[in-house]
């Protein structure tokens, strides 16, 4: 396993603090911090551009916001935690009581001690978040007429929304998906649990490029709108794509499961499968549904890729989930680095799912012509374990131009790396070739 541990430590702790919304400035220093790491494109969609049914908004960004008392103390205040703000509040400035201001804090009675991650994308409105802890200790003190400073510096305005693509061509132009989430703002697990993962796969797919079969189309989105906006604007592409994984919440303190594309028959949910019993991980399996992360919008009826999720702590499923908890304590970078791994190991069998076709099906092949077949003859004799002859003849059986290395592979109960390795030696020869990635 490729220990990738204090790289990753050192991108949690710069990432964790940025203010991150569905658009600004936040956004873009993230991405810009990837660039670091890997050959990141920016790209940007100005605000009004319609995405089937939906029009990317006015772009967000915040400079501070804050609540004062009667005594001019900030008892609430953005720079101390950034999910203390309702992200896409609007600005204000101005006094208010008590029992109105009341109206506008969240907070969570069962998580005492969280700030709750709330927000207004697509309603023009404000608003704060706090622990109940706090809000317990303002409210026992006050009576609703009690007034309060309150300011929002936010701007609300045309600009764009952005999102972070890479293109890693391999053997084949057929294309396997790789997206995740930049949207949440100093939460770790929700989302940059993913993002940092898709970072270090995609450092690693750069460094083995010569040998991929497939090639990677790797994107970092604001959820739901970024990756409608990316569909719209990569329509062709995108509904080439047969398979992906939507990289989240990956990295927390507890069980490893993963949420199946919309075909559970599809061979990606098995590959999955085969790498937690590969090592001996407990798993949870976690059905498709419509809920979710971007895989609502990949798997929807015009594109219908078979998008799967490996998490470590999924979405819903966890109590710091959407809070100030979901923190540099609960998501650790020895956890993220073995999520990352068992990622590369899922994608290196994704890669080597071939389709060959027997180019000289009538028949058997001469295999010593090909210097494929034992010098000696006479002695060869049907046992329970495979040989290196036994993988080469029933590959060429099964390979009709429609059955993939890893259905065979399957078949004959051996590793697809294996099956791969002897794949290659029998196209060297020129009698197989590949007809198609799936």
């Amino acid at each position: 396993m490729i220990d990738y541990t204090n790289e990753i430590d050192t991108l949690l702790k710069r990432l964790y603090p940025i203010t991150r919304s569905i658009t600004g400035n936040g956004n873009r220093e993230t991405l810009k911090i990837l660039q670091e790491h890997i050959p990141l494109k920016i790209i940007e969609y100005p605000t009004g551009q319609e995405v089937y049914d939906w029009t990317i908004p006015k772009e967000w960004n915040i400079k501070d916001a804050w609540i004062k008392n009667s005594k001019g103390e900030k008892v609430i205040d953005f720079k101390n935690s950034n999910l203390h703000i309702v992200s896409y509040s609007i600005p204000i400035h101005k006094k208010i009581k008590w029992s109105e201001l009341k109206n506008h804090l969240h907070y969570l009675e069962d998580l005492p001690e969280a700030i709750p991650y709330r927000t207004s994308y697509y309603n023009e409105t404000w608003g704060f978040c706090l622990s109940y802890s706090q809000f317990l200790n303002l409210d026992s003190k006050l009576n609703g007429d009690e007034e309060f400073e309150i300011c929002i510096d936010s701007k609300l305005e045309n600009g764009s929304l952005t999102i972070g693509e890479l293109l890693i061509e391999g053997k084949s132009k057929k294309e396997y998906l790789l997206s995740s989430y930049i949207c949440h703002p100093s939460m770790l697990n929700d989302s940059m649990s993913g993002v940092i993962a898709s970072t270090f796969i995609a450092k690693e797919l750069l460094r083995d490029k010569k040998n991929l079969e497939h090639s990677y189309r790797i994107v970092f989105v604001p959820e739901t709108i970024g990756a409608i906006a990316y569909c719209a604007n990569n329509e062709k592409a995108m509904k080439s794509i047969k398979n992906g994984l939507v990289l989240t919440t990956c990295g927390g303190l507890g069980q490893y499961g993963y949420k199946q594309s919309w075909q559970k028959e599809n061979f990606i949910n098995e590959m999955i499968e085969d790498v937690f019993e590969e090592n001996n991980i407990d798993f949870i399996t976690y059905p498709f549904d419509i809920h979710g992360s971007d895989e609502r919008q990949y798997s929807s009826q015009g594109f219908k890729i078979n998008c799967a999720t490996i998490s470590k702590d999924r979405y819903y499923e966890y109590k710091e989930y959407h809070t100030s908890l979901d923190n540099l304590h609960f998501v650790k970078a020895e956890n993220l680095n073995k999520t990352v791994d068992l990622y590369l190991q899922l994608i290196s069998k994704m890669d080597k799912n071939i389709i060959y076709k027997n180019l000289q099906p009538n028949c058997e092949v001469m295999l010593s012509k090909h210097d494929l077949y034992p010098k000696t003859g006479g002695a060869i004799l049907p046992n329970s374990t495979l040989s290196v002859l036994d993988l080469i003849l029933w590959s060429l059986f099964y390979m009709d131009g429609k059955t993939t290395l890893y259905e065979i592979a399957k078949k004959l109960d051996v590793d697809l790396e294996v099956l791969y390795k002897e794949a290659l030696k029998i196209e060297e020869k020129n009698i197989i070739k590949k007809v198609m990635n799936e």
